[in-house]
């Protein structure tokens, strides 16, 4: 959680000072998006049951789409 809180406040420090389209900015509220993600996985993770091989795989699969004949997903 204390990742999120470090995001966050960086966010609101650029948020002061820069454009919404600030290069570093936009970084910032990826970061943090990204941050809020990866904490929702964590919690959900290890409050369910142990998942399959198959089901990690369809999950990764979703964070990184792999390409099937006929083009991507």
């Amino acid at each position: 959680m204390s990742t999120i809180y470090h995001h966050r406040g960086r966010v609101a420090a650029l948020s002061r000072s820069r454009a919404s389209d600030d290069p570093e900015f936009i970084a910032a509220k990826t970061d943090l998006v990204a941050a809020n993600i990866a904490d929702y996985l964590i919690r959900t993770l290890a409050a369910a049951p142990p998942l399959t091989d198959e089901q990690r795989t369809r999950l990764a699969e979703l964070l990184r789409p792999v390409r099937r004949s006929g083009g991507a997903r």
